[in-house]
């Protein structure tokens, strides 16, 4: 990761308006702000998945439906994490109960327990969004769907499921931005349907709004996972899901991501190293401790050596 870090910046790629801390082994922590094209305030965490102590966790299934919904804040404290980040999107929506169905597939230590679908909000979230996964031994990289299995949850790759998040859709594929179209005259291979509440389509897109984002990416040797999300409140204006892929692909290397349950979800929270209280690093858009979500990912690390 070192080597990344040096590379990007020998090659200018990396800005000056940024902090870079090293809070944990493996975990390089970036704050960064741009003003150009607007304003928008960015957290992105860097995970060296050989690194020692390097763990993961998914919101473990329970409650009535498929998950009890926490804010990002108190599953990691509930876990005794160092890093916690939203992930699925989730249903239903708004809602005063806690009991939550996540969209796409899902796994916790093993238990496969949300599968691929047909979402509700296809104007958002493709059909069998391609998922991330971390296996027992903290192997990467995205699966796919078996359509020899009804139930949505096997995938193709022949590889050990224990931790795996899907979001709407792979948006950086092989290293290539792959933002969904709308199905139309034009697109009619589009994995998306024209329509929902805000009329979306390839002249209006769900992706090409301006909003907070989450995203999770993988670097090509997949030794790399990446945590990144920018706000849409507390003076960042946020970004279109096009200019997060542009800029995982440009600035960090990133060659495979996908996009997570953005909006007031958005939410990435830490320990502070040194007094070990836990803390939200970004500026939630719902309220200042965080909306309670459907699903969140866990990532546990040990001290930096000083």
């Amino acid at each position: 990761m070192v080597a990344l870090l040096a590379l990007l910046a020998l090659s200018g790629a990396i800005p000056a308006a940024e902090l870079v801390q090293k809070p944990f082994q493996g975990v390089t922590w970036i704050t960064r702000s741009e003003a150009q094209p607007r304003e928008i305030h960015m957290q992105i965490v860097l995970v060296d998945l050989r690194a020692p102590g390097i763990r993961l966790k998914l919101t473990a299934p329970g409650g009535a439906l498929e998950t009890v919904r926490r804010t990002t804040l108190e599953f990691l404290r509930q876990e005794h994490a160092q890093i916690a980040v939203n992930a699925h999107f989730f249903l239903p929506f708004p809602s005063p109960g806690p009991d939550a169905l996540l969209v796409g597939f899902a796994a916790s230590e093993g238990i496969v327990y949300s599968g691929f679908e047909t979402p509700e909000q296809s104007y958002a979230i493709v059909r069998d969004a391609p998922a991330l996964n971390i296996g027992p031994t903290n192997l990467a990289g995205i699966v796919h769907r078996d359509p020899a299995f009804a139930d949505g949850k096997h995938v193709t790759e022949d590889t050990p499921l224990w931790t795996a998040v899907a979001g709407s859709a792979q948006i950086i594929t092989e290293g290539v931005k792959t933002i969904p179209f709308y199905a139309d005259a034009t697109h009619p291979g589009g994995l998306l349907t024209p329509g929902g509440p805000g009329g979306y389509s390839n002249s209006k897109s769900w992706y090409g709004a301006l909003n907070a984002r989450t995203a999770i990416g993988l670097t090509h040797d997949g030794r790399t996972l990446l945590l990144f999300t920018v706000d849409a409140h507390g003076g960042s204006v946020g970004m279109s899901v096009g200019e997060v892929a542009d800029l995982l692909i440009k600035d960090y290397g990133v060659f495979n991501a996908l996009n997570l349950d953005g909006g007031g979800s958005t939410t990435l929270a830490m320990e502070n190293p040194a007094t070990h209280a836990a803390e939200i690093r970004n500026v939630s858009s719902d309220n200042p401790a965080g909306r309670a979500v459907g699903s969140n990912l866990a990532i546990f690390a040990v001290a930096a050596k000083n």
